[in-house]
């Protein structure tokens, strides 16, 4: 996100956006992909909510996240788009508070990957989790991307 310094994310994260709310889609390469034609929007301030249960120790997934609204609305699937645009405005909305922090270090990308869009950038994501007792390895030459080693065992499991 371009110019964050000067973006109000607490009064993003607490626009509802008229959502939630749901879509039916008909393209058929979409409905195969995501298992079905019923898709679910999340306000951003629900993403705020689930990210502030995940403990130290334990991290999650935006998937997980989109997984949970899905089962929890009835919906097929939570559009994908804006919830890794939520995720950021939650993430940015936090950094911005003095207090009522949300932990959003511990919210991964796929396959357990560090989000380059939280404040201070991989860095930050990364020295946030080692000192909770995480180990952070590095897959690539060219194309370097940083995971968290083995983040499927401390996945969160939201009920």
């Amino acid at each position: 996100m371009a110019n964050e310094d000067k973006k109000d994310f607490n009064a993003m994260l607490n626009d509802s956006k008229d959502m939630p709310k749901y879509q039916t889609i008909t393209d058929e390469k979409s409905i195969e992909k995501y298992g079905g034609s019923r898709m679910y929007f999340a306000p951003p301030i629900d993403y705020d909510k689930v990210m502030k249960l995940v403990p130290c120790g334990s991290v999650i997934t935006v998937g997980k996240i989109r997984e949970y609204f899905a089962k929890l609305s009835g919906a097929d699937f939570t559009e994908p788009i804006t919830a890794g645009i939520f995720v950021s405005i939650a993430a940015w909305a936090s950094y911005q508070r003095t207090g009522d922090k949300t932990p959003y270090w511990r919210t991964l990308k796929a396959n357990g990957e560090l989000n380059e869009k939280y404040p201070g950038g991989i860095e930050a994501q990364k020295e946030m989790l080692e000192a909770e007792g995480h180990t952070i390895i590095q897959k690539g030459r060219k194309n370097i991307r940083y995971y968290v080693k083995d983040y499927e065992k401390i996945l969160f499991e939201l009920n």
